[in-house]
């Protein structure tokens, strides 16, 4: 019997049948995937003011983690910036730093925001909580050298998309119970945040070619869990398991039309029953990652926009030291 699904949005359609998709991820498809250019930054770069730093930190393990700082090319700034931690997606076995690095440059565009982005290592070879301690020594590391990046540590956004935006609400609930660094806000962008992969949005879109479909999800998790048991499995890791209160104001968006979109209504659903605050958008007929695929599309602008707008009165906030821009 086939599964009913929303529809995706018209023009997103006609985008995507241009697109090769594929239902299943295995490892010698991901081997191929890996091999294919990383986003080639200095595009984005070239008609930016941009000062660009690629530093190593050190992860727990003492393995080295690679942070670029994109810092807006200004001398007379008298006010420290906000910043914006990026942690990018792949489905926590692919990508790099520079994915989807598009979407926090505009923020330093807008609000010249100091955009530092993470290296974290990757699944099957890192498992378990490696890729979100790593993410969260960079912030660390970013927080510890505020002063020197020209830093408001009470305007840090942690932001992130798909894997990353799982991987960014890990960090902010690390962040939250260790107790530093302040986070202002947390971004989460068609979050990956459950690995029980069993919701109706889940089976919706499995068994079908994708960006991202159910059996995809399924071998991304595998891949980071390793060999953990279901009791065993951290809520740093997989943080629709965490208790969600006391966190930072939440922005969450998703499409109508893809696998995550139960999982992440539900996570801000719970921030609300935390008594917490969060802001959610689920765009209707967006499929996973709408908005970095096809940035030109009119859903994609329009739900990029409104981010920005959130961004824009979060960062103003009386209280926030310093001033936008």
């Amino acid at each position: 019997m086939t599964t009913a699904r929303p529809a995706l949005d018209s023009e997103l359609h006609e985008l995507l049948a241009d697109m090769p998709l594929m239902s299943q991820l295995n490892p010698e498809v991901l081997a191929q995937l890996r091999q294919l250019p990383s986003t080639p930054v200095e595009s984005l770069l070239e008609h930016r003011q941009v000062e660009r730093r690629d530093i190593t930190v050190s992860a727990k393990d003492g393995a080295r983690i690679g942070l670029s700082v994109l810092s807006p090319a200004q001398t007379d700034r008298t006010t420290p910036a906000p910043c914006v931690y990026w942690i990018h997606g792949g489905g926590m076995v692919m990508g790099d730093r520079f994915s989807q690095i598009d979407i926090p440059l505009e923020w330093l565009d807008r609000f010249g925001a100091v955009v530092v982005t993470v290296d974290y290592r990757l699944a099957p070879e890192a498992t378990g909580t490696t890729l979100v301690d790593d993410c969260y020594q960079g912030l660390l590391w970013v927080a510890e050298h505020a002063a020197e990046l020209g830093i408001d540590t009470a305007r840090i956004v942690v932001a992130g998309a798909s894997a990353g935006g799982g991987l960014a609400a890990g960090v902010t609930l690390l962040a939250r119970d260790l107790g530093t660094p302040a986070i202002a806000a947390q971004v989460l962008i068609c979050p990956m945040l459950d690995h029980r992969n069993a919701t109706t949005s889940s089976r919706q879109y499995s068994g079908v070619p994708g960006v991202w479909t159910g059996e995809m999800n399924a071998f991304g998790w595998r891949a980071v869990l390793g060999d953990l048991t279901d009791q065993e499995i951290p809520p740093y890791v997989s943080p629709a398991l965490a208790d969600l209160s006391d966190l930072p104001t939440t922005y969450i968006d998703t499409g109508s039309a893809e696998v995550f979109r139960d999982e992440d209504t539900d996570y801000a659903t719970r921030i609300w029953a935390a008594g917490g605050q969060a802001e959610l958008h689920v765009w209707a007929g967006g499929c996973h990652g709408f908005d970095a695929l096809f940035p030109q599309a009119q859903i994609s602008a329009t739900a990029r926009r409104t981010r920005t707008d959130w961004l824009a009165r979060l960062l103003s906030l009386p209280g926030k030291s310093g001033t936008v821009g």
